[in-house]
């Protein structure tokens, strides 16, 4: 009997997004150092340099934040000519990358994963900006 495994909501919480939102190609949790933690990817770039894109991307945003006063990292949104990095705060550890197509409806996105960062840290065990941050 093989054990179960512990991140089996997770992986279905990054499943179900990219199902939920068309245009989707993947996700991925990383560290804020940008270590890969977890990836549900179909093909396309490789998940741990995802990761470390969205540590860079989580980087100059919080580095913005701090400059105009405007508080902590929430999110990010990259578009270029053939989709979008979008990063997500996952807790104050922990960071969520979607990537999709040009035909991606970043709205849709955006309403559908941020209701997921908080499912995905409490399953993590994530604490929030209020106290202080920690990987269960």
């Amino acid at each position: 009997m093989q054990p179960s495994d512990p991140y089996q909501a997770v992986r279905a919480e990054l499943a179900a997004l990219r199902h939920q939102v068309t245009g989707v190609r993947g996700c991925v949790i990383a560290g804020v150092d940008g270590l890969l933690i977890l990836h549900d990817t179909v093909s396309g770039p490789e998940p741990h340099d995802i990761a470390a894109l969205a540590a860079g991307a989580h980087g100059i945003s919080r580095t913005c934040g701090a400059a105009l006063n405007q508080g902590t990292f929430q999110e990010v949104t990259i578009r270029n000519q053939g989709g979008y990095l979008s990063v997500y705060a996952v807790g104050e550890l922990a960071l969520l990358a979607v990537i999709g197509d040009s035909g991606l409806n970043i709205a849709r996105l955006h309403l559908e994963a941020r209701p997921v960062t908080s499912r995905l840290a409490g399953l993590l065990r994530i604490q929030t900006v209020e106290h202080s941050g920690y990987f269960g």
